[in-house]
């Protein structure tokens, strides 16, 4: 087992074992234990009382943070030309079809979301192999294929983010930097388990939330109370 760096015990003599904290509390403590060189990603895991294997249990959703991602996000806009210019006025980094369907084949993926509309899905068939593995495929659950591109794109753009569980009832996502404030940290954290709560299936049965962890990029988890999310 590797030794622990200076920074590592001061940063683990800041939280005490076994305590679950508040949001506000967790916010506040990951801010100041965290000494990387930048700016940290602020992620957040949800363990959920749900079995993933079961379609009626499955968690998957959508979510905007009131204060945004504090990440730029690389947005393609794959749409007709009578979208066009109402997409790259939304923001979209890059509009188009034809032309990024080929690129994609190609094996560019230098993106981060793509949205696209109703019509042209069917294109993107033969780019499952590409787009798949790397969670770039569109679908109409997470808000990614819509008649009204220019809108999702500036969803994306304020900070619109879509999760889902993993095969160990996991949801994990990021919500925001380590350079926000800790009430925009709060404030994030919240609306998602909040969005998440929502979500519950009808089939899961006892302890919804069973554990939530605040950590940053190379920092230590902080164990969250869940009792304590909604006060």
């Amino acid at each position: 087992m590797s030794k622990l760096t200076k920074n590592q015990k001061l940063a683990l003599e800041k939280i005490e074992a076994g305590k679950a904290y508040t949001l506000n509390e967790a916010a506040t403590i990951l801010k100041e234990v965290t000494r990387t060189k930048f700016d940290a990603s602020v992620d957040i895991d949800v363990r959920l009382g749900v079995d993933p294997r079961k379609a009626n249990q499955m968690v998957r959703g959508v979510v905007s943070l009131p204060n945004g991602t504090g990440k730029q996000v690389r947005v393609l806009a794959l749409c007709t030309p009578d979208q066009e210019a109402a997409a790259k006025e939304a923001g979209a980094d890059y509009v188009g079809l034809d032309e990024y369907i080929e690129k994609i084949k190609g094996g560019w993926t230098d993106i981060d979301v793509i949205i696209t509309m109703p019509a042209v899905m069917g294109k993107l068939g033969a780019l499952g192999r590409v787009l798949g593995p790397r969670g770039l495929m569109p679908n109409p659950k997470s808000g990614t294929v819509t008649p009204d591109v220019a809108k999702a794109v500036k969803e994306v753009k304020q900070g619109k983010i879509d999760f889902k569980v993993d095969k160990y009832g996991i949801v994990h996502t990021s919500v925001g930097k380590v350079s926000f404030t800790p009430e925009q940290i709060e404030q994030n954290a919240r609306e998602f388990i909040l969005t998440l709560i929502k979500l519950k299936p009808a089939t899961a049965k006892g302890t919804y939330v069973k554990s939530i962890y605040l950590s940053s990029t190379m920092g230590p988890g902080i164990k969250i109370d869940p009792k304590l999310v909604e006060d």
